[in-house]
């Protein structure tokens, strides 16, 4: 199944579960198309609830946590996923939702927020807040679990994440057309997601010839619910690249685990020839410890030929006045980015806080090749 089925058939087209017996609906944004509609019975509920339960419980979580959902709540599925999960695991739940960083900082100290749900790059956002304001995370929050998800993030940034609040970031995956977040959670060991095998039987299989791939080998993750009633998909093809890890995990759970995503099929950028995924520029400017906590990727074509650019901010310790300093460490990230993506890309230096946020998810690739031809 592909999602421009869901979208052929919207609203309900594909619903198997009579309308009196739904209770919710969840709507996609329809930014690339048509929304798409998740509809829920009661039981779909509970088991979204309970699988997000069970990774929250893994990751140490229980009652006497105070839970912030930093995530947006309405349509979308993150922010109410995660509030009544944390709810049935005994934790006070906050309904923060997403922006307002001041309002969401008061609310971590005024209620010793200790469990935060929220995407990374957005994270990103409420550390440089902190820093403007003059408040160390570390020891002014009390924050000591952090969920992330919404949108590929690379295991740098993770870290980055978590040296900045002092607390264990694990990665959450989900999409809405399965139920929302929940699929698969890291467990404590952050070894990778463990998948819940109970709701979803998952398939790594090659975009282009549908084969399966070896285990240990990046796919195409492909879904079937097993235990949906209003809107059960089977062989879902996600889009996103995965690889499932071999071996047990170190916390004995038998459920098999899931790498963080790599990218997606349709994100994929082609320059010069050559495929690009945003996923490995991140690693590749997070590597260099002077780059700071946002960029910006710019594809031009000037003369039909692929330029690609990159604006990235630089830390506060490493931003100086001397254009020599300045100079080498951008040739420096520029033969960083050479060596992991095999072709040249100027690099833009930026100081702290100077490029463009958002309060949703990142806006990470600016292709203005289109409108140049």
């Amino acid at each position: 199944m592909y999602k421009r089925d869901l979208r052929d058939n919207y609203p309900d087209g594909l619903f198997t579960a009579p309308r009196d017996e739904l209770i919710r609906y969840h709507v996609s944004s329809g930014t690339t198309g048509k929304p798409t509609v998740v509809g829920y019975t009661k039981r779909d509920i509970e088991n979204w609830s309970e699988s997000l339960a069970r990774g929250f419980s893994s990751c140490g979580l229980g009652k006497g946590d105070v839970f912030q959902v930093s995530y947006g709540y309405g349509l979308f599925t993150g922010g109410l996923g995660f509030h009544y999960a944390g709810e049935l695991l005994g934790c006070m739940t906050i309904p923060a939702s997403s922006g307002n960083t001041e309002r969401q900082i008061h609310l971590m100290q005024s209620f010793g927020t200790t469990v935060l749900h929220i995407i990374p790059s957005y994270a990103l956002r409420v550390l440089h807040f902190c820093d403007q304001a003059g408040i160390a995370p570390s020891r002014d929050l009390s924050v000591r679990v952090i969920f992330v998800g919404g949108e590929p993030h690379s295991e740098q940034l993770r870290r980055r994440i978590e040296e900045g609040f002092g607390a264990k970031v694990y990665n959450c995956y989900g999409l809405s057309e399965m139920a929302g977040p929940g699929i698969a959670m890291e467990c404590m060991a952050q070894d990778g997601m463990h998948l819940c095998e109970d709701q979803y039987l998952l398939e790594v299989l090659d975009p282009e010839t549908l084969e399966p791939v070896e285990e240990g080998q990046i796919g195409e993750v492909v879904l079937t619910t097993l235990r949906r009633e209003a809107n059960p998909l089977i062989r879902y093809r996600t889009r996103d690249m995965a690889r499932l890890l071999p071996a047990e995990c170190a916390c004995g759970s038998a459920h098999r685990r899931l790498s963080r995503m790599e990218g997606r099929t349709d994100d994929m950028l082609v320059v010069r020839g050559v495929n690009v995924y945003p996923m490995q520029v991140e690693r590749a400017l997070l590597d260099v410890d002077e780059v700071g906590r946002n960029y910006v990727i710019t594809l031009d074509r000037p003369e039909d030929l692929d330029r690609m650019s990159v604006a990235v901010e630089l830390t506060q310790e490493a931003f100086t006045d001397d254009m020599r300093e300045l100079n080498a460490l951008q040739r420096r990230i520029e033969r960083r980015l050479q060596t992991e993506l095999d072709i040249s890309v100027c690099v833009e230096l930026h100081e702290p806080g100077e490029l463009p946020v958002s309060d949703g998810k990142a806006v990470r690739v600016i292709d203005n090749r289109d409108q140049e031809k």
